[in-house]
């Protein structure tokens, strides 16, 4: 009897990372269902690597993640760094 084979995880490069960073910041202000973030990246990006990505991108609390969709949530102005230092 044959062994199955274990399913390859695939990590996302750091190019992936920043390209689906680029494209929730560039649409900053708006939801956006995975469906169509898929349609506004440049590149297919696999869909269990996207969510990966979604993931750690909720973690770092870069995004925000609704019943809405997905928004971008981090914000580095000027402004707010130096509150942060301050704080």
């Amino acid at each position: 009897m044959a062994k199955a084979k274990p399913a390859t995880l695939h990590s996302p490069t750091l190019n992936t990372i920043l390209m689906v960073e680029a494209v929730l910041e560039d649409n900053e202000g708006t939801y956006l269902s995975i469906p169509e973030l898929k349609k506004r990246l440049p590149k297919k990006v696999n869909h269990n690597t996207l969510m990966q990505i979604l993931a750690y991108l909720e973690e770092s609390n870069k995004i925000g993640v609704s019943l809405k969709g997905i928004t971008w949530a981090h914000n580095m102005s000027q402004k707010l760094q130096r509150l942060e230092k301050k704080g």
